[in-house]
C-alpha cells in the first residue's frame, strides 16, 4: 500500500474515532435521570444564591461610596476671617490713668497708645487746642486764663465730655490722661455716666519723685529733657546749655507733691471698685509690663471691674 494511501486510512480511521466519542457523550448526557438532572440544577442554583449572598455581605462590611457631587468640603478660612471673631470679641478700653510729677506717666501714656491705639486725651492738651480753636468752650477757657483764674469745672468738664463723644474715642476706646484730679471733676463726670474700665494710679515714693524732679533739666535748643543722674546729656556743649524749670526745686516740687496728694486722695474714693496700683519705682519696661497684662486681660474679657 502506499504512503499516500496508509496516510488517508489512519485520517479516516481518526476522524470515525472522535465521532464515536462524541456520540457517547451525547447517549451519556441524555441517559441522565430528569431527577438527577434537577438535583444538578439544585445544587447550581444553591451555589448561585451563597455566592450572591456573599457578594451581599462584602457589600454590606464596604463603606459606601459617595458622589463626588455629595462630599462635605473642606472649609478654609483666612487669617483676617480668623482674627475676626477675636478682634468683635475683644473690648473698647476706657482707661484713667493718674500719677504725681515725674511719676513716668507721660511714658506710660505713650507706650499705651502705641500699643491699644487708645485716643490720648489730656485735660491741660485739650484746653490749649480748645483756645487755639477758637471753640465756644476754648473762648470761655480764655477768658478765665486772661484774667489769672482756674478754669471752672463745668467748662473743663463740657470740654472733656465733647471730645469722648467723637467717633475716634467711641471706637477705638480712650486714655483719659490726670483728669479728674479733683472731687468736683469726679462727680461731674460720674453725673454724666462717664466712668472708666479701669483706674490705673503710678505709685512712686515721694523722695524719689523729688529726686526725678529736681535733677531734671532742659535743653533749650531741642526741647529734650535729661537728667542729671538718670539721663544725663552726651556732650560737655550740651550740659553747657542745660536749663533747670522754675518750679523744678525740691521746695517747689514737695509744695505740689502735697497738693497733688490731697487731689488723688478725694478722687480715688469715686473709683476705689476700679483702682488699680502699679508700682512705678521700676523701669519703664517693667511698669509697662504690669498695665500691658491687665489692659490685655481687661480687655479680653479676662478681667472686669464692673
Amino acid at each position: 500500500m502506499s504512503l499516500a494511501v496508509r496516510q488517508t486510512s489512519a485520517a479516516a480511521s481518526l476522524s470515525a474515532s472522535l465521532c464515536h466519542s462524541q456520540n457517547e457523550s451525547v447517549e451519556r448526557a441524555s441517559a441522565i435521570p430528569a431527577a438527577s438532572s434537577a438535583a444538578w440544577r439544585r445544587h447550581s442554583g444553591l451555589r448561585m444564591v451563597s455566592m450572591a449572598g456573599d457578594e451581599r455581605v462584602a457589600a454590606a462590611r464596604r463603606p459606601a461610596r459617595r458622589s463626588r457631587s455629595h462630599m462635605p468640603r473642606a472649609t478654609v478660612s483666612t487669617a483676617s476671617e480668623q482674627a475676626a471673631p477675636v478682634a468683635a470679641a475683644l473690648r473698647v478700653l476706657r482707661v484713667m490713668i493718674s500719677g504725681a510729677p515725674a511719676s513716668g506717666k507721660g511714658t506710660q501714656c505713650e507706650l499705651i497708645v502705641q500699643k491699644y491705639g487708645l485716643t490720648h486725651i489730656s485735660a491741660g492738651d485739650l484746653l490749649r487746642a480748645e483756645v487755639a480753636a477758637g471753640t465756644e468752650g476754648g473762648r470761655q477757657a480764655k477768658a478765665h486764663m486772661d484774667a489769672g483764674r482756674l478754669v471752672p469745672d463745668e467748662v473743663v468738664v463740657t470740654i472733656v465730655k465733647n471730645r469722648l463723644a467723637q467717633p475716634d474715642a467711641q471706637s477705638k476706646g480712650w486714655l483719659l490722661d490726670g483728669y479728674p484730679r479733683s472731687l468736683s471733676q469726679a462727680q461731674a463726670l460720674l453725673a454724666l455716666d462717664i466712668t472708666p474700665d479701669v483706674f490705673i494710679l503710678l505709685d512712686v515714693p515721694q523722695d524719689i519723685l523729688v529726686e526725678r524732679v529736681v535733677g531734671r533739666r532742659l535743653d533749650p535748643a531741642t526741647n529734650r529733657i535729661y537728667h542729671l543722674a538718670f539721663a544725663p546729656p552726651e556732650t560737655d556743649e550740651i550740659a553747657a546749655r542745660l536749663t533747670q524749670r522754675s518750679d523744678d526745686t525740691e521746695e517747689k516740687v514737695k509744695a505740689r507733691l502735697e497738693t497733688h496728694n490731697a487731689n488723688v486722695a478725694s478722687v480715688l474714693d469715686n473709683y476705689a471698685s476700679k483702682l488699680v496700683q502699679v508700682n512705678g519705682h521700676r523701669s519703664k519696661d517693667e511698669v509697662f509690663g504690669e498695665i500691658d497684662s491687665l489692659l490685655t486681660r481687661l480687655q479680653r474679657g479676662e478681667v472686669s471691674f464692673d
